[in-house]
């Protein structure tokens, strides 16, 4: 049985079936994942033995398998972000601020979240493409030539910013950053649930966030609790 005491990065990374179940509960196991199971479910006031029935079930039931991350090439890692997550974000930002403003000019006055929606969503639209473009152009090449430079016996390479962990660090208050945008919209939305009777628009609206967030949910687990501690590792000579 999952002890209560471990934390959702914890069971997250050593499950990833569970990274399923935490999204069906809206349980951020990325930015809040140093959160122990108990408190994570206290948040979200769901009764911890269900959150871990659910877990059980998704650790005996046989799924795709997921890819293992921690000791593939970084480079190859960093190339799934970019053709995946980077690339899924620049398309659906756009889309999603078209829908917000269909919706806003239709229902805007009588749901007065659905502004305070769009509002959030333009400001997380705006944080995320400059912090795509500080790891597209800066972290990630440093950390691709790293890799390299380390595997041919080659000088390490010079970055502008004195170690890694100096914009890993950055980079992780910026998903922080994200995460509290999309949970504060999650919390407008009512869990992206749109009102009886809500048209087509609505409903695509919301899933369309929905899916958002799960997207975001799985990029910053993969860069914080697993690329980056990574790049850290090979640059101090710890990993491999």
């Amino acid at each position: 049985m999952t002890p209560t005491t471990t934390t959702v990065r914890e069971i997250a990374l050593a499950n990833p079936a569970s990274m399923r179940v935490f999204e069906q509960f809206g349980i951020d196991y990325c930015c809040g994942g140093r959160k122990p199971l108990a408190e994570a479910c206290e948040v979200r006031n769901i009764a911890v033995d269900e959150v871990i029935a659910a877990l059980e079930r998704a650790a005996a039931t046989p799924g795709p398998q997921a890819a293992d991350w921690s000791a593939r090439p970084l480079s190859e890692m960093v190339s799934h972000i970019v053709s995946t997550h980077h690339l899924y974000v620049k398309r659906e930002l756009p889309r999603l601020a078209e829908l917000a403003e269909r919706v806003v000019n239709r229902h805007g006055g009588t749901r007065p979240e659905l502004p305070a929606i769009q509002a959030r969503l333009a400001q997380l639209s705006e944080e995320l493409l400059q912090h795509l473009a500080k790891e597209e152009t800066i972290l990630f090449p440093y950390i691709v030539q790293l890799e390299r430079a380390l595997a041919g016996g080659a000088p390490r390479p010079h970055g502008c910013f004195g170690t890694v962990a100096n914009p890993i660090q950055m980079m992780t208050s910026e998903h922080e950053s994200a995460g509290s945008l999309i949970a504060e919209i999650r919390s407008m939305s009512q869990d992206f649930t749109p009102p009886e009777g809500a048209c087509p628009t609505f409903h695509n609206f919301y899933n369309s966030l929905h899916e958002f967030e799960q997207d975001l949910h799985q990029h910053v687990h993969l860069e914080n609790n697993i690329l980056f501690p990574r790049a850290i590792a090979l640059e101090s000579g710890a990993g491999s």
